[in-house]
Parts: C-alpha cells; sequence; structure tokens
C-alpha cells in the first residue's frame, strides 16, 4: 500500500470488492479501503445499498487490488463482520462536511428519478444541518474484511509471474507459492 500511494496517480487504495447476491451470483464494484491492520481491511457504505445487502445475507467477501505502475496485484478473502460504532464515528468525523451530507442524502443502490432529486436531498439536508454537527445515520457504517487468504501476485517476464498465497488457519498462516 505505501509502495502504490507513491506511485499510483489516483486512489492507490481503490480496491475491488466482490461480494455475492442471496442467489449466490458474483457482485463486484470499486471501493475505497480506509484502513489496513493486523485485523483486517476495512471499508465504508451505506448499509442499505447493494453491497451492504449482500453482505448482511452472505458475510463472506474478496477484494483485489491492482497497481498498474507496480505491475502487482493482492487478493484478498474472507469473512466479512462490521466495524465498532466508535470506528464508524470516527472515520464518519473525518469525512469531508460534504460528504457527509451526501452520506444523509444519498439513497444508495436504490433507482435515482433524476439528478435534481439527489441535489434536492443535498439541499435539504445541509439546510437541516446548518452549519451544526453532522450525526452519522444510524444506516452508514463500515465492514472489514478479515483474511483467510491473502495472494500476491508480481508480473514477471515472458509471463511467468510470481504467486504467493498465504493461508490462515487460526492465529498461524501458511505460504505456499503457484504456478502463474
Amino acid at each position: 500500500m505505501e509502495e502504490a500511494a507513491k506511485t499510483e496517480p489516483n486512489d492507490p487504495n481503490a480496491v475491488c470488492l466482490a461480494t455475492a447476491t442471496p442467489g449466490g451470483a458474483p457482485s463486484a464494484r470499486m471501493v475505497l479501503l480506509k484502513d489496513v491492520d493486523a485485523r483486517g481491511f476495512v471499508f465504508y457504505t451505506n448499509l442499505e445499498s447493494r453491497k451492504g445487502g449482500e453482505l448482511a445475507a452472505n458475510p463472506q467477501a474478496a477484494m483485489c487490488f491492482h497497481w498498474k505502475t507496480l505491475q502487482r496485484s493482492v487478493r484478498v478473502e474472507g469473512p466479512v463482520e462490521p466495524v465498532s460504532a466508535e470506528e464508524a464515528d470516527a472515520y464518519y468525523a473525518s469525512r469531508a462536511r460534504g460528504s457527509r451530507i451526501g452520506a444523509w442524502a444519498s439513497r444508495q443502490s436504490r433507482p435515482l428519478e433524476g439528478r435534481f432529486a439527489l441535489e434536492k436531498a443535498v439541499a435539504e439536508y445541509t439546510l437541516k444541518f446548518g452549519v451544526g454537527e453532522i450525526p452519522r445515520p444510524a444506516f452508514w457504517s463500515g465492514f472489514r474484511l478479515v483474511p483467510r487468504r491473502i495472494e500476491f501476485w508480481r508480473d514477471m517476464p515472458f509471463r511467468l509471474h510470481e504467486r504467493r498465497v498465504f493461508h490462515r488457519s487460526g492465529d498461524v498462516w501458511g505460504l505456499e507459492m503457484l504456478y502463474p
């Protein structure tokens, strides 16, 4: 991540998040990773969005980072758990004021009659909160993907790429190499 932050021109924390519909169909979209630590990979969303509903029904996900300038990618798979209210509050408070208003105004993933409806909702919430604090909506929070499998891929000459896979069993990580 640190290398990508130095070389990627835009959003080095952008990651493709894959979930599954209740019927088992894959569902993928780009999100921005907001934290990574020993516990996992954290992103935030409207809990009533398509991804929020899919994660509520099946709390398993996969992520794929691709950094073209580094010629590397990382795949992560595992269960997903909600972040604590304290974590969600702290991240929400760090967002730009317009983004906090947007969280209230957007009925994420639902049909939009037209751009005017969204702009009207933004205006209404801007007026409602004035210059005061903007609390985190109950329908907005985050998830942590707890890694069980992480694959590091590196481009190599003649398409003989390097692939290293770490598997977690309890608190122990194992490593294996894969053919390209």
